[in-house]
């Protein structure tokens, strides 16, 4: 390191312990969004920030219960080491753990220095680079939705929402959260820095949903990963659980992750926007539009990348079932809000909350690239109710489907990076071979007593 960089690690160091931290969490997403994460003592961030932290590059093939998907690279190359360093722009301390510090980690390969190929994060950065080549700078808002659930010991899950209460969609107040949970949550994550702006209850009962400023697309990335993390954590430390899953419950609808996104020009000025051009959108925008609704069906298996996600789909669910876009339309995939000037932007409705926050980004932006590359037009926008099968294409109906239709769409793929694709099919495509082998409730119901 050089003196300049030793006296910064120094200057927040000291910053630290003025605030009486004492340890620093380095944290960096998984293939699938999850956090990873070492406790520094804050003595020993200087060795961090030199030396970095071993981790075991399988933590990126290893699944939620802990097994490892053979992917190349992990367990056939005798489980090697990635180096993770802390980023320490992104220090901020954990309002509700005193003491304690997070920041993101920068993941690399210790033998070339170069980022780790499954590296969620450096992905985007990537697809980013490729972006600026055209002059535009993506700007992303993102917003969330997710279910709070509380022990119930002897259900079938463990859990129940909390509250059960039904038909507060829109709300807030104790009506439909008498426990003030999103209140709380809010306050923690302003707290934390995230841009959090707005929450509510959503449609169903113990479902939230929260929305995110707007920024550039890296810095959104960021705060999205965080942000689902802190929820996650704040909810424990109650004793209860947040789930970002799609559809956690046959009875209710599913959880959204839908994304704003806009592109600046080199002069900082909004380049979706023209008065003069169709629908007051200008050609990057309709471009853009255009390339989304060509690679929606590989974009599916970025955000919508569970077995669980396709339950979700369906006529009349709200949830995207058609690749179709509309001018103020919550039926299609793609909506246009009715803001222009500045505020002149498309919203994907396509991805679920279980989608990885860099995947999701980096896949959406790579398939407007594309589009504003072949200069082509979208269809005419959906007019009325959509889930019309004679007016659009369907969407994959299945995570298989969508992994074939990533895996085929050959132009995005060079863009997201040969290494990166291969391991993400690999480590879902043994997900879904592990469900497919799984006996399910609802089969021993249907089957056991009649056949």
């Amino acid at each position: 390191m050089s003196a300049s960089d030793t006296s910064d690690i120094r200057r927040h160091m000291e910053r630290l312990a003025a605030a009486g931290v004492d340890v620093v969490r380095v944290v960096y997403p998984d293939l699938i969004g999850t956090d990873r994460a070492r406790e520094v003592l804050l003595d020993h961030l200087p060795s961090a920030c030199e030396h970095g932290l071993a981790f075991c590059r399988a933590v990126y093939h290893t699944t939620p219960q802990g097994d490892v998907v053979p992917v190349a690279g992990g367990l056939d190359a005798g489980l090697p080491d990635v180096t993770v360093r802390p980023d320490l722009s992104t220090l901020a301390v954990l309002p509700w753990e005193p003491g304690v510090a997070a920041c993101l980690g920068e993941v690399a390969d210790p033998a070339t220095g170069a980022p780790a190929p499954e590296s969620p994060r450096d992905l985007l950065r990537t697809v980013l680079v490729r972006c600026a080549e055209q002059g535009l700078r993506p700007v992303v808002g993102p917003e969330l939705e997710y279910f709070l659930l509380e022990a119930a010991p002897g259900s079938p899950t463990g859990w129940r929402r909390s509250p059960e209460t039904t038909g507060a969609v829109y709300t807030a107040g104790l009506r439909a959260d008498p426990d003030n949970h999103l209140l709380r949550t809010l306050r923690a994550l302003r707290d934390l820095g995230l841009g959090v702006v707005t929450g509510n209850h959503e449609f169903d009962g113990g479902q939230y949903e929260i929305n995110l400023t707007h920024s550039a697309a890296l810095d959104a990335a960021d705060r999205a990963f965080r942000f689902k993390a802190a929820v996650k954590e704040l909810a424990r430390k109650e004793g209860n659980l947040a789930t970002f899953m799609a559809k956690p419950f046959g009875d209710a609808g599913g959880s959204g992750f839908h994304l704003h996104l806009s592109c600046n020009d080199a002069a900082g000025q909004n380049a979706f926007d023209d008065p003069a051009g169709s629908y007051g959108l200008s050609a990057t925008a309709r471009h853009a539009i255009a390339g989304i609704l060509a690679h929606a069906p590989a974009l599916a298996a970025l955000a919508n990348p569970t077995v669980n996600s396709y339950k979700r789909f369906g006529p009349d669910t709200l949830a995207p079932w058609l690749i179709d876009w509309g001018l103020d339309n919550r039926s299609a995939m793609v909506r246009v809000p009715p803001e222009r000037g500045s505020g002149a932007r498309l919203e994907l409705r396509l991805g679920d909350a279980s989608a990885n926050p860099y995947l999701l980004i980096a896949g959406t932006i790579a398939a407007a690239s594309l589009g504003v590359r072949a200069g082509e037009e979208p269809p005419a926008p959906l007019q009325g109710y959509g889930y019309d099968t004679s007016r659009a294409a369907l969407l994959p109906q299945s995570l298989p489907a969508a992994l074939d239709a990533l895996e085929s769409d050959t132009a995005l793929t060079d863009l997201l990076g040969k290494d990166f694709t291969t391991s993400f099919l690999t480590y879902k495509r043994d997900e879904t071979e592990r469900f497919g082998r799984h006996v399910t409730d609802w089969e021993f119901t249907e089957y056991a007593y009649h056949l």
